[in-house]
Order: C-alpha cells, then sequence, then structure tokens
C-alpha cells in the first residue's frame, strides 16, 4: 500500500469537514498505516462472497436493521436473530445512524459487544457537515473503536464532494474506518465522485435492488460492474413488507428447492456475483430461512421464469 500526505488544499478541506483546526491533527496521522490495516482482520464467509475494490471479501448476504431496536420485535428476538445470522454466515451487518435515532447501532452494539472481530460492520451518516464527529457518535453507540465500512446515505446537492472524500480518507488513515462508500447515487452522481481526488477509492454504492425492483440494471449496475465495485442491495425481499415472500412464481420455486420464496428471491438477487443483499429481520426463524440461499443454486429454467413474471430493463424495451 502506498503511503502518501494530502496536500495542502485537500489538508484544508479535510480538517474543514471534519470540524478540526490544524494544530488538531498532524499529518502524520493522515498516513494510511498498512500495519493497522493488516491487523483488522475480515471475518470468515461461508458460502457465497463479494470481493471488495480493496479485496476485502465480504458475504454475499448479510442483515440490515431499518426498523430494528425501534420495538417492531421484542429486543431479546432481535438480538437472537442477529445472532443466529452472524453463525449461519450472514456477517455483514448494515446499519445506519439515522436508523431510531441511533437505537439501531445501540441494539448492534449490544449484540457484538467484544466480538466485532467476527463481523463485517457497516454504518452511514446522513449529514456531510461533520463527518468526523458523526462517525465518533455512531462509534459510541456502536461500542466499538472502527467501522469497516462507512457510508454517504443520500446524495447532497450541490455539496463539495471533494471535502466529502477528503472526510472519510482522514477517517480510514486514522484507523476509524477502514473503507467508505455511498448510497443512492445513480450513474451521474458516481460520475461526478470519480471526478474529484480519491472519488475512485469508493467501495460500494448501496442501493435499492429486488426483482420486483430492477431498474439499476438498465444503467448503475453494469457502471459498477465496469468498475469493479460491487453493489449492496437494500429492500432484496421487495420493499418494507417484503412483498415477494408471497410471490407464486418464488413459492413454487422455492417448494422445487425446499426452501422459502425468500430464499429463492434472496438466491436471485446475488446470482450475478457483484451484489451484496442485506436483507432485515427481526425473527430468528425469518433469518434462518433467509441463510438457506446461501447454498441455494437457482437453475436456468428457475431465471427463466422469474425474467418471465419480472421482466428486467432489457426485456422491456
Amino acid at each position: 500500500m502506498n503511503e502518501r500526505l494530502l496536500d495542502r488544499r485537500r489538508f484544508n478541506a479535510l480538517g474543514a469537514t471534519l470540524g478540526l483546526t490544524l494544530p488538531t491533527i498532524s499529518a502524520m496521522t493522515l498516513i494510511q498505516s498498512p500495519l493497522l490495516t493488516a491487523a483488522r482482520a475480515t471475518p470468515r464467509t461461508a458460502g457465497p462472497t463479494v470481493k471488495l475494490p480493496d479485496g476485502t471479501v465480504v458475504p454475499a448476504i448479510g442483515q440490515g436493521s431499518w426498523h430494528l431496536g425501534q420495538g417492531r420485535h421484542p429486543a431479546a428476538a432481535e438480538e437472537e436473530a442477529l445472532h443466529m445470522g452472524i453463525s449461519l454466515g450472514m456477517t455483514l451487518i448494515d446499519t445506519s445512524e439515522g436508523y431510531g435515532g441511533g437505537r439501531s447501532e445501540e441494539l448492534i452494539g449490544h449484540v457484538i459487544a467484544g466480538e466485532h472481530d467476527r463481523v463485517f460492520l457497516v454504518s452511514k451518516v446522513d449529514h456531510a457537515t461533520d463527518i468526523a464527529r458523526a462517525c465518533e457518535a455512531s462509534l459510541r453507540r456502536l461500542a466499538t473503536d472502527h467501522l469497516d465500512l462507512y457510508l454517504l446515505h443520500w446524495p447532497i446537492r450541490d455539496a463539495d464532494l471533494s471535502a466529502i472524500v477528503a472526510a472519510f480518507e482522514g477517517l480510514r488513515a486514522m484507523g476509524k474506518i477502514r473503507a467508505w462508500g455511498v448510497s443512492n447515487f445513480n450513474v451521474s452522481d458516481m460520475e461526478g465522485l470519480f471526478r474529484v481526488p480519491d472519488g475512485h477509492q469508493c467501495a460500494t454504492n448501496q442501493v435499492r435492488y429486488s426483482l420486483n425492483r430492477r431498474g439499476i440494471e438498465r444503467d448503475l449496475l453494469p457502471w459498477c460492474e465496469r468498475h469493479s465495485m460491487p453493489v449492496m442491495a437494500y429492500s432484496p425481499l421487495g420493499g418494507d413488507n417484503n412483498l415477494l415472500v408471497s410471490d407464486p412464481t418464488l413459492v413454487r420455486i422455492g417448494k422445487t428447492h425446499d426452501c422459502t420464496a425468500a430464499a429463492a428471491a434472496l438466491a436471485w438477487a446475488i446470482r450475478s456475483g457483484n451484489v451484496i443483499a442485506i436483507p432485515e429481520s427481526g425473527s430468528p426463524a425469518h433469518v434462518k430461512e433467509n441463510a438457506v440461499a446461501l447454498s441455494l443454486k437457482l437453475t436456468p429454467q428457475d431465471l427463466e421464469a422469474l425474467d418471465a413474471a419480472y421482466p428486467g430493463p432489457s426485456s422491456a424495451n
């Protein structure tokens, strides 16, 4: 790994975005330490995996947490569900500072207390005014000293992308995060990101993607594939109400594989090898069903049937 210092312009932008003054942060702390990076062990994975641009390997199916920690399920059930997912190989856990005002992060922090090395931990920042402070708050709620991946939750119109990237790179250099990425960016947003210094360091783009929401196949998914960047798919079961779990075609395909429609839908979402699906569940039973997708291989006939039921963008033209 090459070690280098930020130039003066980007250093100043970093300081402004982080909310720090020059005496507070020295140039030496902005050097990415190979020893520190090597010390952060990547959690073991089981089943299909996806490789991030820096070579880190993560499971193709992780766990989302949009509604966790907010009373939708008993807290004990949600904790058990997260534990079960980890034990079954769904070791990537995604959260955000905005989920339940931080309660999702607090729940996850309790579940992984003292065992961060077992998971690949992802969180998101909603605002770019003080990324460093937001990161520290997430780290406190998660009871950990670093995030494996930190995402900008939404595109921020008219924002200084170069300053945002510099802030992420500064956090990475200080060991607060191992990698950074974005969420809900379209192709135009991604092209703008790649035009700023270090924008190409983006590790992933987290977007909505499921059998009934295939729009990214038209442009964003191919763009990310060309740039060797995986997509992280939220709502892979069809949205807030998991619309796909009762779909007749998926139910039929599930029966032929002795699994649920949910497992079939997740296997479809990760079929390309460049997508990480992050279904959410506060139910241990549902987590167990989802994990079956890690060992499920859909047949060409299955895929043809699903294309017929839910035509992709190319089929619609």
